[in-house]
């Protein structure tokens, strides 16, 4: 069987980042593909003409020392810093505790810098969507809806994609994982995007919200680095995603707006978007930190087997990444 000296990684968000960074350190060739149009996957911002509103994962932590160091070379390269935002929980508080001393991490100017940043030394193709990956003695050959079948071949296959995506493509090829990821439940999260001619006058920059539809609610345009626009960001409850997953972006806005309005929004915005999130978070993570068929040469990694965060997710990639490193030949590492 030939070496592992070539990887494809599919999913550009924080994990499969994570995963071909530290490859290409071990001195692999590398390729991500991505179906949306830049790096960032959940890390995500909607951005206007003057305007931006982080409406994926809204800010991180950092407990791990290894990744506490990651984060202090995001901090040193400018694309994040710490938030400290006027925290208030709605309704039971054993639910979400307004921890003060917690740290907590945005990125800047948007909460894409992070990500973008890994991907400037990376081999990304963006708005390439994998329909089918199919294995050869030559390697694994993947095929886009986009492009069609690639000319290229891998030694190694990387999906850091959601587990409900992962699963068509590894069925055929690595059963085991496949029934893996099937065990993990991904739910749904609506998410409402405010703009504000002017600063709405509430008492917090944050808040846990513990009964209605709202589960987070968070004044965007507080966190560092970002304009002067008055943004606001609304995620609703899985549980209520999940009831409300074909309603109409105007149903939702509505019955969003009105459990605001209960917490003091009572003033209308100029303007709203609404994002749907198919695949938010897991209901419960695998703790599993990733998977790695050597027979196959195929391997798994994300949050939703690590935790469920942005920590897990680059935990998670950097635990492949090592995996496949201890299958490969011994190369010099890059710098």
């Amino acid at each position: 069987m030939k070496e592992i000296e070539s990887v494809a990684v599919i999913g550009a968000g924080l994990a499969g980042l994570s995963c071909a960074r530290h490859l290409q350190q071990q001195g692999l060739e590398v390729r991500l593909f991505e179906k949306s149009r830049g790096a960032a996957g959940r890390m995500s911002t909607r951005r206007g003409d003057d305007w931006q509103c982080d409406h994926g994962a809204q800010y991180f932590t950092a407990r791990d020392p290894d990744f506490r160091a990651e984060v202090a070379r995001w901090q040193a390269l400018g694309v994040a810093a710490v938030w400290q935002p006027r925290l208030e929980v709605f309704g039971s508080a054993d639910l979400h505790t307004p921890d003060e001393t917690l740290e907590r991490f945005v990125g800047t100017p948007r909460m894409t810098a992070p990500a973008r940043s890994l991907a400037l030394t990376l081999d990304v193709r963006p708005q390439s969507t994998i329909s089918r990956v199919e294995r050869s003695p030559a390697g694994w050959r993947l095929s886009t809806l986009e492009h069609g079948v690639l000319d290229e071949h891998y030694d190694a296959l990387v999906l850091a994609v959601p587990s409900p995506q992962a699963v068509p493509l590894l069925a055929p090829h690595s059963p085991v994982l496949a029934s893996l990821a099937a065990l993990a439940r991904m739910r749904a999260a609506w998410a409402l995007m405010l703009r504000y001619d002017a600063p709405i006058d509430l008492h917090f920059d944050a808040a846990f919200v513990n009964h209605g539809p709202l589960r987070w609610v968070a004044r965007d345009s507080h966190k560092p680095g970002r304009g002067p626009q008055e943004t606001w960001l609304l995620h609703a409850t899985p549980q209520w995603s999940e009831a409300h997953l074909e309603d109409t972006p105007e149903a939702v806005a509505e019955t969003l707006l009105a459990a605001f309005a209960r917490l003091g929004a009572e003033a209308a915005p100029a303007a709203w978007s609404a994002h749907r999130w198919r695949y938010a978070d897991t209901e419960a993570s695998l703790d599993r930190n990733c998977c790695w068929d050597e027979e196959a040469r195929i391997g798994l990694c994300g949050d939703w087997l690590n935790g469920g965060k942005v920590e897990g997710a680059w935990l998670s990639g950097r635990g492949l990444a090592r995996r496949i490193g201890a299958a490969a030949p011994v190369i010099a590492a890059r710098p």
